[in-house]
């Protein structure tokens, strides 16, 4: 069973941003979709089971940004 989270990201401000967040969200294990919106910062994971968020946001900071929260 698939679920959603969505995180509030700072600091991106163009495509190679969004591909870099991508790529490193997209790596750890159990996502199965990463859609990243630069204009509003938000980064919608898709997961296919338990994720640890730390993971997400250790994810997010090694591609060079941060996350600011998560979105409800």
């Amino acid at each position: 069973m698939s679920q959603t989270s969505t995180y509030i990201v700072t600091g991106m401000t163009c495509d190679h941003c969004v591909a870099s967040v991508r790529e490193e969200v997209g790596e750890v294990p159990g996502v199965t979709d990463v859609d990243v919106d630069l204009s509003s910062g938000r980064v919608v994971v898709t997961v296919a089971g338990p994720v640890d968020d730390g993971a997400i946001r250790a994810a997010v900071e090694e591609a060079g940004y941060e996350v600011a929260g998560r979105a409800s």
